[in-house]
């Protein structure tokens, strides 16, 4: 089984079960997005969460393999169309020089890791109209001069 037929299965019992990754990453004891990462193929799973998670959604030792399988993270080259997808690209575009600008000022010359990282996804009630708190932590790499 393949990561795409693995998410498949994840997300028709998800669905079936009427789970959230919220429910699904509280009965794992882990987090919500990094959870619903690891369903969609993009991270693996720890075999005791994978069991955990295959438990949960009633699903096979298949998907209980595939989740534990290392991903290849590739995706697209073109511009996204979904809407909230798209819109992460264009605050790159827009604040991504930014963003750039201000870490090298505040660590130096270095990036900001994606491995060791960890990213949370909050709502905030406003009456204007409710907030997206995204958070995107990650350990600060500097370049090393030999």
């Amino acid at each position: 089984m393949n990561k795409e037929e693995m998410t498949d299965l994840i997300i028709a019992s998800k669905k079936a079960k009427g789970l959230t990754w919220e429910a699904i990453a509280g009965k794992l004891d882990m987090g919500e997005t990094w959870v619903a990462s690891a369903c969609l193929g993009m991270n693996s799973m720890p075999e005791t969460a994978a069991k955990g998670l295959c438990e949960v959604l009633d699903l096979d030792d298949g998907v209980c393999a595939a989740l534990q399988e290392y991903p290849h993270k590739s995706w697209d080259k073109a511009i996204p169309q979904d809407p909230v997808v798209y819109r992460l690209y264009e605050i790159v575009g827009v604040y991504g020089d930014t963003i750039k600008s201000v870490i090298h000022e505040k660590f130096g010359d270095g990036i900001m890791s994606a491995i060791d990282f960890s990213m949370d996804i909050k709502k905030e009630e406003n009456p204007k109209g409710d907030r997206v708190i995204l958070t995107l932590n990650g350990k600060f790499l500097p370049y090393t001069s030999w």
